[in-house]
Order: structure tokens, then sequence, then C-alpha cells
């Protein structure tokens, strides 16, 4: 990577969150100047610590982490911080500096023309749609200009243009950026290398290329590795039984047998960790409320345009099996809407009376982040006991160590692949589903697809992933945009 001199390096870098658990093991890798970096690793695997180590949130247990003494770092996070739901745009960008900034207006237009957003000051960030908030962490991570600027899947919540405005953004940005995300043809146009983390040895391996090329040959590698043990262990085998055969005899034979040992102890080091993929979620079904009749009818739709609402008239019955997409741009109010759906506070929607409602919000708002998970699925299942609760979370990679955690000790994708296991414990009869691939690792898509297109009730989702979307079984769209045109 000859982008210029070394900015960032890990030297023998250990790091755990507490002794039993480490995530790191003496890792070392470096990023130069001006390069275009991409961190992909499984679930848990340390992505999202390797960014807190650099801006020095977190400090490693051994080793160093040398970042270039007068670099400035930017970090747009996953997720806006509840925190700054009450804040205005104006006071979002104010508590990035320090100090009071007098021609701060100045910069906040700058920086929100880049992202391509245009929002008025005094709105506030809580009041933003999904896709706006993305663009604001983007912002604000960008307005110093930094030298390092670190993105957590910044794609997340961006409709088409967005990240094509994004990517323009980011070729053109002259300094170092290291990005985390599960998004492949977004990566591939930007990269210039890959670092890997390994959450069952806990390892990064660093890479150069295109991200395609990358997977490539990380795929390549896992195949040699696997043709190398595959190898050492029919050596190994074959030599056990010559031991065992040989060792019980005198002279020259139980020489030949102490060889043989020497010789399974040489091959069994040479074993490699073979690179091991994420393990995918099992499949899954969500119980459907038993009920007749439609689920629900929609006679009025409402947007924001200009800075307001605007409503219009519809006819839209919605039945047991039908499968709603709504779509529209960012900021058209997708997720306002779904909300007073949910809460059942839209006039110009009619839910059957008594029945029940699965809600996945975008950022996961719903979930008590002091409560545990295992509290969580607990407080909305029907029926049957711990029982029942631990095998549904077992069809989502949740353990019963992570159950007993907070929820707000979990991932992001934890979070989203809870708000799937609780669906099953409550047996909705109608699933309401804001941007339900975020944050969730690509492999267990499919299977999420799967279940819902096998839901015995209604769904109406909204989505940005194209891909996903087309594994599904719609059989309506409302196009809000095209509604008021």
């Amino acid at each position: 990577m000859d982008h210029g001199d070394v900015i960032i390096s890990f030297s023998e870098v250990s790091f755990a969150y507490n002794r039993n658990k480490p995530i790191l093991k003496e890792v070392n890798f470096s990023v130069r100047e001006n390069a275009k970096i991409t961190i992909m690793g499984q679930n848990g695997a340390g992505k999202s610590t390797i960014f807190k180590l650099i801006s020095g949130e977190l400090k490693p247990n051994k080793g160093s982490v040398n970042v270039r003494r007068d670099a400035t770092i930017g970090i747009a996070s996953q997720v806006m911080p509840r925190a700054s739901m009450e804040l205005t745009v104006k006071e979002f960008f104010e508590s990035a500096f320090k100090d009071k900034k007098y021609d701060i207006d100045r910069d906040i237009k700058r920086v929100l023309e880049l992202v391509n957003l245009s929002v008025p000051s005094h709105w506030k960030i809580g009041d933003l749609s999904g896709g706006q908030q993305a663009r604001m962490l983007l912002a604000q991570a960008i307005i110093h200009e930094p030298d390092i600027l670190l993105l957590d899947e910044p794609t997340n919540n961006l409709d088409t243009q967005g990240i094509d405005h994004l990517i323009t953004f980011l070729l053109g940005y002259e300094k170092t950026v290291i990005v985390i995300s599960h998004d492949a043809a977004f990566l591939n146009l930007f990269t210039h290398g890959v670092l890997h983390l390994d959450v069952f040895t806990n390892q990064v391996q660093q890479y150069v290329g295109d991200y395609y090329d990358v997977v490539d040959e990380i795929q390549a590698q896992i195949l040699r590795e696997q043709r190398q043990n595959a190898q050492l262990k029919k050596n190994i085998i074959d030599r056990k039984e010559k031991v065992n055969q040989f060792s019980h005899k005198g002279g020259k034979m139980r020489r030949l047998a102490s060889k043989l040992k020497d010789e399974i102890a040489e091959d069994e080091e040479d074993m490699v960790s073979v690179r091991k993929e994420d393990k995918t979620i099992r499949p899954f079904k969500i119980p459907v409320q038993e009920f007749s009749g439609s689920v629900a009818h929609l006679d009025e739709i409402t947007i924001i345009r200009d800075g307001g609402p605007i409503s219009k008239e519809v006819d839209i019955e919605i039945h047991k099996g039908d499968m709603l997409l709504m779509t529209g741009p960012n900021g058209i109010g997708k997720t306002t809407m779904l909300e007073a759906l949910a809460s059942d506070a839209h006039d110009g929607m009619t839910i059957k009376k008594d029945l029940r409602v699965g809600y996945y919000r975008q950022d996961f708002s719903g979930l008590n982040y002091e409560q545990t998970p295992f509290k969580a699925l607990e407080e909305i299942k029907l029926k049957g006991g711990e029982q029942e609760i631990y095998e549904a979370a077992a069809h989502f990679l949740l353990t019963g160590d992570l159950l007993q955690n907070p929820i707000g000790s979990l991932s992001e994708g934890q979070k989203g692949l809870l708000s799937y296991a609780r669906f099953m414990m409550q047996q909705p009869a109608l699933l309401i589903l804001d941007e339900p691939t975020n944050h969730i690792n690509f492999r267990h898509l499919p299977v999420i697809a799967k279940a819902l297109n096998d839901f015995a009730g209604a769904i109406i989702v909204v989505s940005h992933d194209e891909e996903f979307v087309d594994q599904l079984n719609i059989n309506q769209t409302l196009d809000l945009e095209k509604r008021f045109n």
C-alpha cells in the first residue's frame, strides 16, 4: 500500500474485555496515509474494538497502538447515540467541538452539502429518518476534515442515492479511511486492502487489493490450509498405527517407533488453524396469532415534504399472507409512518382489534438496554417456560451467557437477532419491519427471508437492501414518492 508514510500501526497488540474472553492476540499490522481499508471478520471478532483502540477509547492489555502524533480522527458509528436524539442539528455539530466555534454555521452547511443532506439547523436529531441520521453521523465525523476517518457500517439505512453519494465522497477523500461493512459491492468500489479478523484465533491478517480479489484469496487460502491439514492428519494416523505396531518390539523397531513419535509431534505442530466462517442462524418459524378476515386497512398515507407533513387518500387492504413493501427516499417519512402504525396512532390505518403487532425498529429503541435478553424474551412469550426461551435464543446464536448480560452489551447484529427471537415468543398477526437487515450478517439473511416468506400472518416492510427484498414474496408495493407525484 504505497500511499504514504505509516499513520497507524499495531505492534503485538493483545486485548480482552475480560480475562476469559480474548479479542485480539499479539496483533500486528500497519496502515499508510491515504489508504482505503476494509475491516472484515466474524461477529464478535473485534472489528469495533479495533476502532476503539485506534481512537484511544480503549487501551491494549499488551503491545502498543501507534497513531501519528498529529493525526486527527473522525468516527461515524453504526447508530445515532440515544443521548443525541434530543439535540438540534446545530447542537449535534457543536458537540463535536471541545470549545465554542463561532463560525460553525458555515461548517455545517459545507458538510451537509458533502453528504447530500438538507435539513434546518433547528430540527431535532430524533425527528430525522434513519437514513438522514446515517448521513448526519458521517457529516459530524468529517466536519474536522480528519486525517483518519473510521466508518462503522456507513451504508445502513442509506437509500441507493445516499450510497452512491457516499462512494463518490470516499473516492475523492484524499486521507485515510477505514471501513467496517458487510456491503461487498460498496466495499469493492474503493478498497485498497483488507484487515481480516478471526474470532477463533484472535489474529489479524492483512491483505492488499480490491475487496473481491481479497475475498477470493482468503477462500483459496482456506482450501490450501484444509488440504495441508488433511495430509498431515493422514500422516499422523499412519505413523501412530506404526508406533503401536513397533513400540512393543525390541531393538531397531523400538528406535524407529521413537523416531515416528518425533515426526508425529512435528506434524501436529505444523497443523494450521484453518480460518472458520461465521455460523449461520438455524432455520426458524414465527408462529402466527390465530384470526380470520383482513389484518388492516390503510385509507390515508402521510409523507414529509418541504419540512412538513402532507396526506393523501388511498385504499389498501392488507390480508393474511400479504407482504407489503413500502418504498421511498430517505427523509420522506417511512419510519414515522411505521411508528404510527405500530403504536396504533395513525388515523389513516385501522388494524383489526386485539391483533398482536411485532415491530422491528431500525434503531432497536424498543429494546430496554438495561434488561437482559432472557428477560426481554420472557416478558413477551405467550406460553412455555425457560426451556422454550433458551431454544428460541439458540436459533439466533444467543448463548446462555449472552442471555444473562444487559442488552446494551450486545452487538448491533445480536440486537437484531434478538428482535427475531422475540417474534417467535410473541406470535404476532402483523409484522412491521423497518430496515430488518440492518447490522445483521449477510449469512443470516436467506434464513430470515425464508422465515418471513413462510409467516402466515401479514407483513409491512421497509428496506433499502435490494438483494434481500428480491428474496421476499412481495405481493403489494406502496411507493410513497410516486403516490404524491
